[in-house]
Formats: C-alpha cells, sequence, structure tokens
C-alpha cells in the first residue's frame, strides 16, 4: 500500500515538477532578454518588467481562487465519484472567470494610472516601461483567468498530466513568442521590448486552445454529457452560489495578503535604485526556484486530500500527508545545496551586468535558509486546499503578512535609502511571512484538517 501510495504521489506530482520547471524559465527569459536588448538599459528594462508584472499580479493574485477552489472542490468530488458535480463546478469557475475578465479589462486604465503611483519611487523611465509591459499583456485576462480554472480542475481530477500539458504549451510558448518578438528572426528584427509583453499574450490564448481541446477531447463524452441547461440555471442560484462564494471569498482576500507580501516586497525594492531593484528581481526569480519543485508535491497533497475527504479514508488520508511531507523536504534539502553550489553562476543568466551580478552574490546566503520553511508552507497549503479549509488558510496569510510589514517597518523603514542592508531586512522580512505561516498550519492542522476524512 505504501509503495502504491507513493507511485500516485509521483504521477500527480512529477508532471507538475516538469511544467513547474518552465515557469522560472519563462521569467528568466524575460528578464534575460530585456537585460541582453540594445540601448543601455538593462537594470531599468529589469526593473520595468519586474514593476509591470507586478501590476498585472495586483489584478490576477485577487482571482487565484479559481484555481485552488476549483481543485480543492473538483478533487472531493471525484472522491465521491460525483463526475456531474465536477462537470458543475468545471462550468461555474469559467463563467466566473470570464465575467472577470471583462471587468478587468474595463478597467485597465484607471488602474494602471492608480497603480504607477504606489511605485512613484521607482525612476520615471521604469514606471514608463512597466506601464507599456501591463498595456499589452492586460489582453490575456480572458485567457489567463481561463486557464486557473483548468489548472484547478485537472489537478482535481487527478489529471496532472493534462495540467502538465497545458502549462508546458503555455511556458515555451512565451519564451519562444517573446525571444521571436523582441529580437526578431529571419532577418526581421523584432520589436524590441514591446516583443517581451506580446509574447505572454500569444502564449496564454496557445494556451487555453490547447486546453478546450483536451478538455473536450478527454472529457467531453465521460464528465459534461450529463450537464444540461437546467443544471446550468442551477448553479447560480444563491443556495448553490453561496457556499462556493464564501469560500473563495476568503480565498480571494488570502489572495490579498499575497499581494501585500509580494507587491509589497515590489515596491519597498523600487525605492532602492534601479541596481538593487535589478538585484532584488533577481533574488525573487531564484528564491522561488525551489518552490516550482515542492508545488509538485503540495499539488499531489491538494488532489490526494481532496479525493481521500471526499471518499471519507481517513487511513489514506493521513498517509498522504506523511508522505507528501516527506518528499516535499527532501527538496528542500535538495535546494540548499543547489544554490550553495551555483547560486551564482545562475545570476548570471539574467543579466551580463556584472556590477549587478556582484551585488545579488552578497545575499546568497539568505537563499541557503528560505526553502525548509517554504517548502513546509506550500505544502500545507495543497493539503489545506484539497480540504478546502478556507479559514485557516486566510488566517495564515493574514498573519504572515503582518509578519512580514513589521519587520520591514521595525527594522529597514530608517534605515538609508538604497543600502544594501535595506535589501537584507527586506529578505528577513520575506523569511518571517515563511515562518509565520509554517507555524500556524501546522498548529491548526489537528483542530481544522485532521478529522476531515472522517
Amino acid at each position: 500500500m505504501d509503495k502504491a501510495l507513493n507511485r500516485e504521489i509521483l504521477r500527480l506530482s512529477v508532471p507538475s515538477i516538469l511544467a513547474n520547471l518552465t515557469v522560472p524559465l519563462v521569467g528568466m527569459v524575460d528578464t534575460a532578454l530585456a537585460g541582453h536588448l540594445p540601448g543601455g538599459e538593462a537594470a531599468a528594462m529589469i526593473g520595468g518588467i519586474s514593476v509591470g508584472s507586478m501590476l498585472l499580479s495586483l489584478l490576477y493574485w485577487n482571482f487565484v481562487f479559481l484555481r485552488t477552489g476549483t481543485g480543492g472542490l473538483t478533487a472531493q468530488a471525484f472522491g465521491r465519484r460525483d463526475l456531474h458535480n465536477a462537470a458543475c463546478i468545471f462550468s461555474r469557475g469559467i463563467a466566473i472567470a470570464l465575467v472577470f475578465a471583462v471587468i478587468i479589462l474595463a478597467i485597465q486604465v484607471p488602474f494602471a494610472k492608480l497603480a504607477v503611483l504606489l511605485v512613484s519611487n521607482a525612476t520615471p523611465r521604469v514606471c514608463e516601461i512597466a506601464t507599456r509591459y501591463f498595456f499589452i499583456r492586460i489582453w490575456a485576462a480572458p485567457a489567463t483567468l481561463c486557464l486557473m480554472v483548468f489548472r484547478g480542475w485537472f489537478v482535481g481530477m487527478q489529471d496532472s498530466m493534462s495540467s502538465m500539458w497545458t502549462d508546458l504549451v503555455v511556458n515555451v510558448m512565451n519564451m519562444a513568442a517573446s525571444a521571436v518578438l523582441s529580437f526578431g528572426a529571419f532577418g526581421w528584427g523584432g520589436i524590441g521590448f514591446d516583443g517581451i509583453a506580446a509574447g505572454t499574450l500569444v502564449a496564454q490564448y496557445t494556451g487555453l486552445l490547447f486546453a478546450m481541446m483536451v478538455c473536450s477531447l478527454k472529457y467531453g463524452m465521460k464528465v459534461f454529457k450529463s450537464v444540461s441547461l437546467q443544471d446550468v440555471k442551477d448553479m447560480f442560484h444563491w443556495s448553490v452560489l453561496k457556499p462556493f462564494l464564501q469560500m473563495n471569498g476568503n480565498l480571494m482576500v488570502r489572495s490579498l495578503c499575497f499581494m501585500v507580501i509580494y507587491i509589497g516586497y515590489t515596491m519597498i525594492a523600487a525605492g532602492l535604485g534601479d541596481t538593487l531593484l535589478a538585484c532584488s528581481s533577481i533574488m525573487m526569480q531564484l528564491l522561488m526556484f525551489f518552490s516550482y519543485f515542492t508545488d509538485g508535491f503540495a499539488y499531489a497533497g491538494e488532489a490526494l486530500s481532496g479525493r481521500f475527504i471526499g471518499a471519507q479514508d481517513s487511513v489514506m488520508f493521513h498517509r498522504t500527508i506523511r508522505y507528501v511531507f516527506v518528499w516535499s523536504m527532501s527538496i528542500a534539502f535538495l535546494s540548499i545545496f543547489a544554490y550553495w553550489a551555483l547560486g551564482v553562476p545562475a545570476m548570471r543568466l539574467f543579466t551580463s551586468d556584472e556590477g549587478v551580478v556582484s551585488v545579488c552574490a552578497r545575499f546568497l546566503p539568505w537563499l541557503l535558509v528560505m526553502p525548509p520553511l517554504g517548502c513546509a508552507a506550500f505544502t500545507w497549503d495543497g493539503i489545506y486546499l484539497g480540504a478546502t479549509e478556507s479559514d485557516s488558510l486566510l488566517a495564515s496569510m493574514a498573519g504572515a503578512a503582518v509578519s512580514f510589514l513589521a519587520v520591514w517597518f521595525v527594522f529597514g523603514n530608517n534605515l538609508p535609502k538604497g543600502s544594501e542592508a535595506c535589501l537584507h531586512i527586506l529578505l528577513a522580512a520575506y523569511f518571517a511571512h515563511l515562518a509565520f505561516r509554517t507555524l500556524w498550519l501546522s498548529l491548526a492542522y489537528g483542530k481544522k484538517v485532521k478529522h476531515r476524512a472522517g
């Protein structure tokens, strides 16, 4: 039984890990393309992408519940063998995603003007570049939000392969299209910086078309054939929507707490000067690298914990948690070794500016202490999402946001702006948020999740 469960964990996690490996590559390629564009503005271009991505995150992180809520609910429906309900969850998610996408496109101009004010301490050139990047990529909103639903639904259906291929299509297309559109090919000179954002736009819609094709061919007759027009109407009755919206409302507020941390990180870094801003962006790319491995096991934990809760199989539920943590923490210690051995060479992949690289190298020790806490926090997130325990997830992120802000304002806010000490405190604040998440979710497990499978 233990071998069978480990095989199931690997079946679900390995495809997610393989797909996730391309995610940091996308960020690395975008950063590297910007850092090597002609014109001598490497730091400003890298900073512009960092700030432009932050503006998009201000919007999209509000809607991560489209993936997380869909995944947990679908996994529990799968565990109950209720494919009809799984189809209804998917359909409701897509409808809500499209409604929100229309709203996003409608408010893009006032939102961008307001959001830029939040990073007014960045240089005018960085703000200009960031705004250009934002206004191109925002037109991918319908595809981006719908893909969140597809990814969550595939995970809930224990189908990490379809999720993997969708992510691979998006990410590989993103890298290829961004490179071609920015630098050109076959004698065409490209369109420069704007091509980086345009490549992402092309990739998102390509991925959406691929996910639609997979869903139709793989699940069309098996899952969706039983959904009638009346079922579609019933999905939006208040009695059905209320628990769905309550859970996803918690997850939306949780996303806002995420934004406080990650957007706060970028906003604070934007006031440290172009070099430290570029450095902080590269550090975050590297810092998140281990998460793309451990997230695979978090997705497996989400899919299997939801499935066994739906099936009311407490034995398999508890075994899943133990084994997922063993795999996840193994990733943590491998990540520490990788950062120690390859940290500085990896920094050089982002930019040819040796000044930026030399500054980044002085912050390398932070990469060696983050993985154990980060892997634990992400793994707990997956388990709690599978259990649809949104209250605890919200509480953990609210406390994490307070921890992040407290460390910065107590220790870093009065330091000379532009000093390297500021970036050290900023990274310490990020470390504090991981510590709070891990501690809170570990303590809450016995009361909130342990008995959910019966």
